[in-house]
């Protein structure tokens, strides 16, 4: 458990550390998730040893920071990503032709890896369908 809390900590001082790169402001923040300005930062603090907030604090982080910093959060390979309510059918359509002009270029003779995907090709494509997924479930 300890590793995992280790772990929790320096995600926390990443989310912080993205948060101020970002220019998102703590106090907005803060407001957005109903919580104390000192709480929020007692949770992502500049620097120094993060309270790890508790599950029960979820839905509020959910208001108050973006779903790919709130995504840092859970296990890898897991997202946030907004529900189907309220879709707009052609943003889905633009995302669809967008992954799959980047996976027929990818699979290009001159391509980097010819024909096969290759390490950069593939960070594409996965940057193009995690949002697909939160938008089409």
């Amino acid at each position: 458990m300890a590793d995992e809390n280790a772990i929790m900590r320096d995600t926390l001082l990443t989310i912080r550390h993205e948060l101020d790169r970002r220019r998102i402001p703590l106090k907005v923040c803060a407001a957005n998730a109903e919580v104390s300005y000192s709480t929020f930062l007692s949770w992502f603090p500049a620097n120094g040893t993060p309270q790890i907030p508790s599950l029960a604090s979820l839905p509020r982080l959910s208001r108050a920071l973006p779903d790919d910093l709130l995504s840092l959060l859970v296990p890898d390979g897991l997202y946030i990503v907004p529900g189907p309510e309220g879709v707009d059918y052609d943003d889905v359509a633009r995302g669809c032709h967008a992954f799959l002009k980047a996976k027929t270029d990818a699979h290009h003779p001159d391509s980097p890896d010819g024909r096969e995907i290759s390490d950069c090709e593939r960070d594409t494509l996965d940057a193009r369908v995690i949002p697909l997924r939160g938008k089409v479930g």
